[in-house]
């Protein structure tokens, strides 16, 4: 009897949960089916705000202070990133469109500030091609002695800037080149800025009639709907807020259409037909990558040219890139590469790897290494500058041994002329006399 009993209990158990997993099912599919009416879009674009944003600085309420810093113009406050809670796509678009503004503010710096004068590429551009340009200063072709180029890294950042998100939420100082630029021409440098991220132009996608899906079949039409629909309402769980933007398309910048791509033709065009006898670079992050692949198709021009690297958390890696063994051991004599780490500015930091010589920036931080490493970076220029310089003392003084030996030379061969003119002389006279004799 105890045996039915536990099975009868059993059983009422069993029945019940089917019960409750079948009702579930059913309220999983009227929710479903109620989603499905829901027209995710228009229900987000409900909750987002328009993504449209001040044009310019003023109308941001924001402004630099005398110290650099970004501060809102009635508060005092720094810029916050969380404008509006539980909004963070709608936040990043802010974020991104101060950003632009900050650019085009940095540009105005170099320009007003720096001295700087913008030059077009390519050099050749029509007047319909996308174009993007790099600034130099009024002497950094002509400059005869030094000439300072500046690469930055991957990503959002322009040229004369290390990273967007320190200009606005650190400083100018710690976020731009300008530091760079003013030390260089302060110690007789020309200065060339790079832009290597301004790769292509974006211009708004129109649409293709070609693409129209009414003649595919019902059922391919049917899978791509639902997986469009899936895509929705996974959107709609992570933001809330998927408005949508406009498209674009990018047309790639001749020959510019990638940061290596870009540092080439910037040295083919520019930097190797400077005057400059001493050539220095500071590269950021891809920035060193892209100096090395310069190295590679540029071999023995940039070792005869460049004097010392300065390379600030660079993520070039020698072997990957397939640098020949003279690169790797010319870097190792001229190179620097000033790294994240926790250990104080300029202590030495071992590399798995043998590769140039690599430093702490006294910093964690990716994008504070170029700042944090200023004032060495332009102590290992000089130092390397001193020992050029007593290099071109000691060719110098060997060019002039042998200038010396070469005139000793010629002293002695006219001795040996004159020598051999007045034998000549004295044998013609003596000739005469003779004949004057037999007469």
């Amino acid at each position: 009897m105890l045996v039915k009993a536990d099975f009868l209990v059993f059983y009422l158990v069993w029945i019940t949960m089917a019960q409750l997993l079948a009702q579930e099912e059913k309220e999983n599919v009227a929710l479903k089916d109620l989603l499905s009416k829901i027209d995710l879009d228009e229900l987000m674009k409900k909750d987002e705000p328009p993504l449209i944003f001040p044009k310019t600085l003023e109308e941001f309420e924001y402004a630099f202070n005398e110290h650099g810093q970004l501060r809102h113009t009635t508060t005092g406050e720094p810029f916050i990133f969380n404008y509006k809670e539980d909004m963070h796509r709608w936040n990043q678009k802010r974020y991104e469109a101060l950003g632009e503004i900050i650019t085009q503010y940095v540009y105005e710096l170099l320009e007003k500030d720096c001295k700087l004068r913008k030059e077009m590429l390519p050099v050749d551009a029509t007047e319909s091609e996308p174009k993007s340009f790099i600034y130099l200063s009024e002497d950094a072709l002509t400059n005869q002695d030094k000439l300072l180029v500046l690469i930055h890294g991957s990503g959002v950042v322009r040229a004369g800037q290390w990273a967007r998100r320190l200009i606005i939420n650190e400083d100018l100082d710690s976020g731009t080149q300008i530091p760079f630029i003013k030390k260089a021409m302060q110690e007789g440098y020309g200065v060339i800025v790079l832009n290597p991220n301004e790769n292509a132009l974006e211009v708004d996608k129109v649409g293709d009639p070609s693409t129209d899906t009414w003649d595919e079949p019902a059922e391919k039409r049917e899978r791509k709907e639902e997986c469009e629909g899936k895509k929705k309402k996974d959107g709609y769980e992570k933001y809330r807020n998927p408005q949508k933007e406009r498209e674009t398309k990018r047309i790639p910048i001749r020959e510019n259409s990638s940061p290596e791509e870009h540092t080439l033709y910037v040295w083919d065009h520019f930097i190797s037909r400077s005057l400059a006898k001493n050539i220095f670079v500071v590269a950021h992050s891809f920035g060193g990558l892209s100096f090395v692949e310069l190295m590679i198709q540029r071999e023995d021009d940039v070792m005869s040219r460049v004097r010392a690297v300065a390379m600030t958390d660079s993520v070039h890696n020698l072997w990957h890139q397939e640098a020949s063994r003279s690169i790797r051991e010319w870097l190792k004599e001229r190179c620097c590469n000033w790294v994240s780490s926790p250990e104080p500015l300029d202590t030495p930091v071992d590399s798995l790897l043998p590769d140039c010589r690599r430093r702490s920036a006294g910093t964690e931080r990716h994008e504070l290494t170029s700042w944090n490493s200023f004032k060495s970076i332009f102590r290992f220029f000089n130092e390397h500058l001193q020992a050029q310089m007593e290099e071109d003392r000691d060719e110098g003084k060997v060019e002039e041994q042998k200038e010396e030996q070469k005139e000793e030379q010629r002293e002695e061969l006219k001795e040996e002329q004159k020598e051999e003119e007045e034998d000549a002389s004295t044998t013609v006279t003596t000739q005469k006399r003779a004949k004057h004799e037999d007469l």
